[in-house]
Formats: structure tokens, C-alpha cells, sequence
């Protein structure tokens, strides 16, 4: 009898750690290119080394070299509480549209322009705080390498 209970366990174990370790999340944001290198000693970036929730963002491609690619609605870099870096698309997850944006604001949150929606950004995570979005805010990887941080999907 203990025997078929520990095979049970090990398979409701198996089965429970297959089920949680899911590498992909279903975001309403669709995938477009993503690709940004920031020179971390050139001007405006020099703030970002040694910060603490300090963000840029960008909603074009205006100024930027032409191998870059922003996402779906742009891309907010930030910097967390724990000084590494993040960076998530901006477009708001519950409207799931390329022109409604959320923005960073100076508290380490982004906020949606429509819905209202308040994501946290300062855990690197980019999860709803209030509003009525349920879903995080779509996340990139960001790198740093030497002084250059590159932003990948």
C-alpha cells in the first residue's frame, strides 16, 4: 500500500511540475521584432548605470538606429529596485491595442492613457496593481553586456 502511494505521489509530482514550468505566457499582445542596443556611456543612457527605477521610453523609431525594432506599441527600459534591468512593451494589455499606451510615471508604474490600468514595474514582472487589466504587461529581455544593454523578444 505505500508502495502504490508513493508512485502516485511521484506521478501527481511529475505531472505537477511539467504543468507549472511552462517557459511561454499567452500574452493579448501579439510578437513583433524587438531589438534595441543602448550604449550605457553615451548620453542620454549615462543615467541608467548605477539607477534605481529610472525608465526611458520609446514610441518611434525617430532618432534610432534603423536596425532597431520597438515592439508592438514601443518599449519602456527601466531600471528596478534591485538596479537590473527590465523592459516591457507599452501597450496596454487590456485594450491590446498599438496606440493605447501606458507611460511610466516616477513611482516605478506604468500607467494606461484609456483604461486607467496601473502596472508595477519596479519587480521586473510588470503585473496589474488596480484598473481592470488582469494580465501583465508583455516583457522583453534585456541584457546587459559590457556598458551595452540590449532589449530582445
Amino acid at each position: 500500500m505505500k508502495l502504490v502511494i508513493k508512485h502516485c505521489l511521484a506521478i501527481t509530482f511529475l505531472a505537477l511540475t511539467f504543468a507549472c514550468c511552462r517557459d511561454t505566457v499567452t500574452s493579448s499582445i501579439p510578437d513583433y521584432p524587438v531589438y534595441m542596443e543602448l550604449n550605457l556611456t553615451t548620453a542620454p543612457y549615462t543615467t541608467f548605470m548605477n539607477s534605481y527605477l529610472h525608465y526611458f521610453y520609446f514610441t518611434s523609431l525617430t532618432g534610432l538606429p534603423i536596425t532597431n525594432s520597438i515592439g508592438y506599441g514601443g518599449i519602456i527600459v527601466c531600471t528596478g529596485y534591485n538596479g537590473e534591468y527590465y523592459a516591457f512593451d507599452m501597450s496596454c494589455p487590456y485594450e491590446a491595442s498599438r496606440t493605447v499606451r501606458v507611460y511610466p510615471n516616477d513611482a516605478g508604474q506604468a500607467v494606461c492613457e484609456k483604461c486607467g490600468s496601473i502596472f508595477t514595474l519596479g519587480y521586473g514582472i510588470g503585473d496589474p496593481e488596480s484598473g481592470p487589466a488582469k494580465e501583465t504587461l508583455k516583457r522583453y529581455k534585456a541584457t546587459l553586456s559590457g556598458y551595452i544593454l540590449y532589449i530582445t523578444r
